[in-house]
C-alpha cells in the first residue's frame, strides 16, 4: 500500500475512533458500588389483590411474565455512585444503613433528595433516569426490589448524562 493510502485511511479512521471514544465517555457508569443478587424469582402474570387490614389495600397486577429481583447495592462513603441509568420496570428502595441521595434527570435545578438508613422511596423505572450517591463518610446499603419484564437488562446507562447535573 502507498503512502497516500495510508494516509487516507488513517485520515478516514482517527475522526471514526474519536467517535467512538466520545460516545462511550458520555456514559456514567457507576463508581464506588458492589451490586449483589440476593434473589431472582421468575413470575408468570398475575393479579394479587390484598386488602384484610382496614385502611390497607395492595392491588399488584403484571402482564406477560416477570423477573423480580432483591438486590442489596453497597456505596462506597464519599461518592460512591450508581451513575445515571434507568430500569424497564419499577423498584422498591430501602436504605439499610448510611444515607443515599437521590438525583432525579428530569429536574432542571438538579434537586438532591436525600434517605437516611430506614427510609424508602420508589424508581418508577420506564426510562425514568435517577442517579443515587453516598455523599456521607460512611459506607450505604439499600436494598431493591425491582419487578422487570423479564428477561429485560437490569440496568440501561443513560446516555448522554442530563446536562443539568454536574456528575
Amino acid at each position: 500500500m502507498n503512502t497516500k493510502k495510508k494516509l487516507l485511511g488513517a485520515l478516514v479512521l482517527t475522526p471514526l475512533v474519536t467517535i467512538s471514544l466520545t460516545v462511550t465517555a458520555l456514559a456514567t457508569p457507576s463508581s464506588g458500588l458492589a451490586s449483589t443478587t440476593l434473589s431472582l424469582g421468575h413470575f408468570s402474570a398475575f393479579h394479587l389483590k390484598a386488602n384484610a387490614e382496614p385502611g390497607h389495600q395492595i392491588d399488584l397486577k403484571t402482564k406477560g411474565d416477570s423477573d423480580v429481583y432483591v438486590v442489596s447495592n453497597t456505596f462506597t462513603a464519599n461518592g460512591g455512585s450508581s451513575g445515571w441509568h434507568t430500569h424497564p420496570g419499577p423498584s422498591l428502595i430501602t436504605v439499610k444503613s448510611g444515607t443515599i441521595t437521590a438525583y432525579e434527570g428530569d429536574e432542571p435545578a438538579c434537586t438532591p433528595h436525600v434517605y437516611p438508613a430506614g427510609a424508602s422511596f420508589i424508581d418508577p423505572g420506564d426510562g425514568h433516569a435517577h442517579l443515587l450517591r453516598n455523599e456521607g463518610t460512611v459506607d450505604a446499603v439499600t436494598i431493591a426490589v425491582q419487578f422487570l419484564p423479564a428477561g429485560a437488562p437490569r440496568r440501561i446507562d443513560v446516555v448522554p448524562a442530563p446536562v443539568d447535573c454536574p456528575f
